[in-house]
């Protein structure tokens, strides 16, 4: 099987590739591979994939607020001139989004069928590219993670591994709730979709819910160090792009292909304990 895969070199892309190995592969990603660039279509197209993962995407929260055109052009017209070209080649199509793309007002999970409404640039690119996506005639299935991290690039849990070896106290937001992922987790369900015949939207992160400081808390925990991991405000902690304060995405569709990942403490302590000795401490 050809696959295509967009953010190839990203946290999950590494993931995927690795899942991936014995196919042949055909990995795309910055510089030469471009999401805001006119010939993305055709590009996709001449690959002549059987699959495409859409993992790239234009990811700084706060950044897309200060440039929502480059957001919008990357996660909303990239998307769509990939998904225009799955179509046109007849390749199965999976595109990887946001809990960002719901406001964060209810206190009970989403589920696939809540409606969508962003409260930042970011979650808006996001969901036009779902839009597209639906529109193109693809074969396509779209899986929103969350809160996601692994070895590679940057992510919360190794800032957070990090910050906690060199600093007596650690102050973390504690009024946004989301459910951590593990790259390794949302890889093997990515797997086993990819070439079944679901379609739509599938909701895929770890198991269970915290906020961002009690995420902070097992981290530490894990890392088995005695530190403080104080509670702070989305307001204190000055970030420029708002944030859903409750984006908890439920997992019934997953739980009926018998495909629920682990419990998040489980996925983040074996994560822990394999990059304790290789996270390096910056002055």
């Amino acid at each position: 099987m050809r696959i295509l895969m967009t953010g190839a070199n990203g946290q999950l892309g590494c993931e995927l590739r690795r899942v991936f190995a014995s196919e042949t592969l055909i990995l795309k990603d910055l510089p030469e591979f471009d999401l805001s660039g006119l010939r993305i279509e055709e590009d996709v197209v001449g690959a002549r994939p059987d699959l495409i993962i859409h993992a790239g995407a234009y990811t700084d929260v706060d950044g897309a607020e200060r440039e929502p055109e480059r957001a919008m052009a990357i996660n909303a017209s990239g998307t769509a001139q990939v998904a225009r070209a799955a179509a046109r080649v007849g390749a199965r199509l999976l595109y990887i989004s946001t809990d960002y793309v719901f406001p964060g007002t209810q206190r009970h999970p989403y589920s696939e069928a809540d409606a969508p409404a962003p409260v930042n640039a970011y979650g808006l690119s996001k969901w036009r590219g779902e839009q597209a996506v639906a529109e193109s005639g693809a074969d396509a299935l779209i899986v929103r993670t969350a809160w996601l991290y692994g070895a590679m690039g940057k992510n919360f849990v190794k800032s957070i591994m990090r910050a906690a070896l060199t600093q007596p106290s650690l102050r973390v937001v504690d009024d946004q709730r989301g459910s951590p992922t593990s790259v390794e987790d949302l890889a093997s369900v990515i797997k086993a979709t990819a070439t079944g015949s679901m379609q739509g939207i599938l909701h895929v992160t770890n198991r269970g819910d915290c906020t961002w400081c009690e995420f902070a808390r097992a981290i530490v925990e894990a890392m088995n160090l005695d530190i403080s991991v104080l509670p702070i405000s989305t307001t204190e902690a000055g970030r420029l792009a708002p944030r859903p304060a409750y984006s908890v995405l439920g997992q019934q569709r997953l739980a009926r292909l018998d495909l629920a990942p682990r419990d998040w403490r489980e996925a983040l302590n074996q994560f822990v304990k394999a990059e304790q000795a290789l996270v390096t401490v910056h002055p």
